[in-house]
């Protein structure tokens, strides 16, 4: 596409708690090569950080720039879902681009995806979730995060060819497909993209993932980080499938069902028969196998870590699935239909 007809991009970010990455962050964004017009809408969370003073001076440095400006607004709530829904009301170009606040942007990330929209009618492209880590801890994260023992068959994670698919990492969306669906549901603390792009399929759009899209993450930096952060994952997940039947496949069930195979392995070796440890025992010897090929070329460190990282994240997503009650489904699905009545009254 020549430079003139690129279209000006949108890029939100919400952030909470993000001084160590946000500069390096933003600086992939106005990095990008990208002729069309951009601005980057940094949503702020309360952080307890230097997350705040790290923005206003990206503010601050950017004030002259005709290209490409950063602005702020403020998110009271801290909640993700919250924070992307102010900065797409507070953007304004028919492109907009979701990058968290410890992602970093291949350098032809934007345009990249602004061409794979027009080739493909999508209305939503992403692509892949490269995670990279700066311990030994988070490269163990990492491998875990990018293996298929890890996370099964997500493409988003393991990479892949490029084609249709529920959902995909971050997103670069077509403005009026959030407009039609009203932005991301914020009663969904967690699970949000995975629920909207349900909603954009539902309503016959096309979700596209391309390989060729890369964004580098930062992994959580300890076990108990990653365990909360996957703990969420499974109880979000879970009360996406209620709020939208039918929406979950074999993939989800795995952690779930190996935390109560492993569970049931553990209790019934206590109480019965020693022979059933042979679950517990079976499925560390799997990850421990498992994690071999993933820690191909890493330092000691990190590979004697990836077992770890791998159950750490399969227990906590099939413990969170488990544990995710009922009534907070209910109260997602009452707080939607508030939410409507009020705005069919001010309607």
């Amino acid at each position: 596409m020549p430079a003139q007809q690129q279209p000006a991009v949108s890029v939100i970010m919400p952030v909470l708690n993000e001084e160590r990455h946000l500069r390096d962050s933003v600086r992939h964004i106005l990095g990008q090569r990208y002729a069309g017009e951009m601005e980057v809408v940094i949503a702020l969370g309360p952080s307890t950080d230097r997350t705040d003073e790290i923005a206003a001076e990206l503010v601050r440095e950017t004030a002259s720039d005709d290209r490409a400006r950063v602005r702020t607004v403020p998110n009271p709530t801290g909640r993700t879902p919250a924070a992307l829904n102010a900065a797409i009301r507070a953007s304004r170009h028919p492109v907009v681009v979701r990058v968290d606040g410890h992602g970093m942007l291949s350098p032809d990330y934007i345009s990249t995806a602004v061409r794979l929209l027009e080739e493909t009618g999508a209305q939503n492209v992403g692509g892949i979730m490269h995670a990279e880590g700066e311990n030994a801890w988070e490269e163990a994260v990492a491998a875990a995060m990018t293996s298929r023992i890890g996370v099964g068959n997500a493409a988003f994670h393991t990479g892949g060819t490029a084609g249709p698919a529920d959902t995909v990492y971050l997103g670069v969306f077509r403005r009026e497909a959030l407009e039609r669906q009203g932005g991301y549901k914020e009663e969904f603390i967690r699970a949000q993209d995975w629920e909207l792009n349900f909603r954009i399929r539902a309503a016959g759009g096309l979700i596209w993932f391309s390989p060729e899209l890369t964004v580098r993450y930062r992994p959580r930096p300890s076990v108990r980080a990653l365990a909360k952060q996957y703990k969420d994952y499974g109880r979000w997940r879970h009360v996406v499938a209620r709020y939208h039947p039918g929406s979950i496949n074999l993939r989800y069930l795995a952690p779930p069902a190996a935390v109560s195979a492993v569970a049931a392995g553990l209790v019934a070796g206590a109480v019965l028969t020693p022979w059933a440890f042979v679950v517990p025992a079976g499925y560390l010897a799997a990850v421990t196998a498992g994690s071999v090929p993933a820690g191909r070329g890493m330092s000691a460190g990190a590979r004697v870590r990836i077992p770890l990282a791998l159950a750490t994240m399969h227990m906590s997503w099939g413990f969170g699935f488990l544990t995710s009650p009922r009534s907070l489904a209910r109260r997602v699905i009452a707080s939607r239909r508030a939410a409507v009545r009020t705005e069919d009254a001010a309607v």
